[in-house]
């Protein structure tokens, strides 16, 4: 299947998805691990369109996301910075989604500058509780957490 990147586009204003994820890690260096992903969602019967998703961007895997939908997901941070950003910004969403877009760039440019120190992280997870559906409560909870203690650098 050849596809059009302008379709492409379109067709990610309407299905896809910008999301940073943030979950509890002790391992990590400052207990958080950031999670930032471009998905697409189609039901099992639109399989072939995401992996034609998938060749189209050389990146990702196809699997289940829940019972009868399978998703293209993109989460590798050297994938999302010199594939999925440089793509959308030579083929801009126009849509609200532009705007979680830029967001979410914002986050990948966060996390490939270097060190991520606490300010960082509360930087981003203020950054994403705007993004999607906004006012994400287990995210303003962690970000409560990280405030109301002290993180240090674990050695």
């Amino acid at each position: 299947m050849i596809i059009n990147p302008n379709w492409v586009s379109g067709f990610v204003d309407g299905e896809g998805t910008f999301y940073v994820g943030f979950n509890k890690q002790p391992e990590m260096v400052l207990g958080i691990q950031v999670l930032p992903e471009f998905r697409v969602v189609q039901h099992q019967r639109d399989i072939k369109l995401l992996h034609a998703l998938k060749d189209f961007f050389k990146a990702g895997v196809v699997r289940r996301n829940h019972e009868d939908r399978y998703e293209l997901r993109i989460r590798n941070l050297q994938h999302l910075q010199e594939i999925i950003i440089p793509f959308f910004d030579q083929y801009p969403l126009l849509t609200q989604k532009k705007f979680d877009f830029i967001k979410f760039k914002k986050i990948i440019s966060i996390l490939t500058a270097g060190k991520i120190d606490k300010e960082k992280i509360l930087e981003m997870i203020e950054i994403s509780s705007l993004m999607n559906r906004k006012n994400k409560v287990k995210t303003l909870q962690l970000k409560k957490e990280i405030m109301d203690k002290d993180m240090t650098l674990r050695p």
